[in-house]
């Protein structure tokens, strides 16, 4: 399973934005990846959108974004981040090319960042030289010790691969190139919060975590986010509005609402005791954030949402890396300008809904500017009072937000104090 690997935050507020600005995941490879891994979102993509087996960005296409991407944002950075599927499967030779193409069309005075979402597998000295020369920043996907992460990511043929992950990881190290660990918090692993958070820091040494929560409905491959059936959907709290029931809504794998709450709380406790300031956990520096009036620095936490969009090996771009169904199609870059489809009204509108369809339960929430009804993706259940369009996490988010009360005011006075 491969996500974005968002930018790290600090503590440290941020100017207002006024300029052209909008983020695309490239999917150079589509869904094609070495690994098999049981809770992926995107490897049924290759059947969904009809791809031809080892599907890959042309040439063509690759300059068309590059041009494009960089002409349609006027800020003084601009960030690439290559996902799949697995991207090191296209080799060096492609991205030696997208270095070349990112300085004939860089702006003056502008920056090129680029980032690479990996699990690590095809990576070796040469591609640790690469990176490091380049100044990529990595994202490995890991998701705690080797009984945790064994349990769902591995091969095609089934068998584990925490010791290449951790040999990729060891490799970045001795070349000192920059990597994140980006974790799936799933139905397993969330009930080993000290486990899993004390090996990222401690062990695998990393200052960087992303902690994305792993939700999918059953009918996942086939029905794409806000379109599924309102009668059918399950009142928070019920059986069926959590993992494991037989009439369940959600995949055996996906994380229980409760336990990603207990998950967070735990992690944020041990963060909180030993690791404020040193170590960088996304959803936690978004919500010191946040609690100092500043934006969501997390799409999932954000008032509003649509500055990600997601690029695909044929061009197709949709509204959101979560949302690659034909039904959220915006077009293609061979058709229309990157500036065009990014700053349509039809984009506008589906970041305008993040908000505009929260229902009233959100709307009197005491924690609604930490969530924001967190990802439309996950808005499959209903409110207490039957409303649709509750956040399948919500009794984690809100057990999360009650918890950090504790402690926010001491960061803050810190932050005030300290100046970060």
């Amino acid at each position: 399973m491969l996500l974005p690997v968002e930018p790290s935050v600090t503590f440290l507020p941020q100017p207002a934005d006024k300029q052209h600005r909008f983020h695309a995941m490239v999917k150079p490879i589509g869904s094609t990846c070495n690994l098999n891994c049981t809770y992926c979102y995107y490897l049924h993509k290759g059947a969904l959108l009809r791809q031809p087996e080892a599907s890959r960005m042309s040439d063509e296409i690759l300059e068309q974004h590059i041009r494009q991407y960089i002409e349609a944002q006027t800020g003084d950075e601009v960030v690439f981040s290559w996902q799949g599927g697995e991207p090191t499967f296209l080799g060096l030779d492609f991205f030696y090319k997208v270095i070349a193409l990112e300085e004939k069309y860089c702006k003056p005075g502008q920056r090129i960042e680029n980032d690479l979402q990996t699990n690590g597998i095809l990576l070796d000295e040469e591609w640790a030289l690469f990176l490091k020369k380049h100044n990529f920043l990595v994202g490995l996907s890991i998701d705690g010790p080797k009984r945790l992460h064994d349990r769902f990511r591995v091969t095609k043929g089934g068998e584990p691969t925490h010791d290449k992950v951790m040999a990729a990881a060891h490799l970045l190290k001795k070349h000192g190139v920059p990597f994140c660990a980006l974790c799936v918090v799933n139905r397993e692993n969330a009930k080993f919060p000290y486990d899993v958070y004390r090996f990222l820091t401690r062990e695998l040494g990393v200052q960087r975590v992303q902690l994305i929560a792993c939700v999918e409905p059953k009918v996942f491959c086939s029905v794409a986010p806000q379109r599924w059936d309102k009668a059918n959907m399950p009142g928070v709290g019920t059986l069926q509005s959590k993992p494991g029931a037989e009439d369940s809504v959600v995949t055996d794998w996906s994380v229980d609402p409760d336990d990603w709450g207990y998950f967070l709380c735990k992690v944020w406790d041990d963060w909180y005791r030993r690791d404020c300031g040193k170590v960088f956990v996304d959803l936690f520096e978004t919500a010191v954030a946040q609690s100092m009036g500043l934006p969501g620095q997390r799409c999932v936490t954000n008032e509003f949402c649509g500055k990600g969009m997601v690029v695909e090996h044929n061009g197709d771009v949709f509204t959101c890396d979560h949302y690659v169904y034909p039904e959220y199609r915006v077009g293609n870059i061979r058709e229309k300008h990157w500036s065009a489809m990014a700053y349509s009204e039809r984009q506008k509108k589906f970041g305008f809904d993040k908000r505009d369809a929260l229902p009233q339960d959100c709307r009197t929430c005491l924690h609604l500017k930490l969530c924001w009804g967190e990802c439309p993706k996950n808005r499959f259940i209903r409110t207490p009072a039957g409303e649709p369009g509750l956040n399948y996490l919500c009794p984690g988010l809100k057990k999360f937000y009650a918890h950090i009360q504790r402690d926010m005011p001491a960061i803050l006075n810190r932050i005030r104090k300290d100046g970060k």
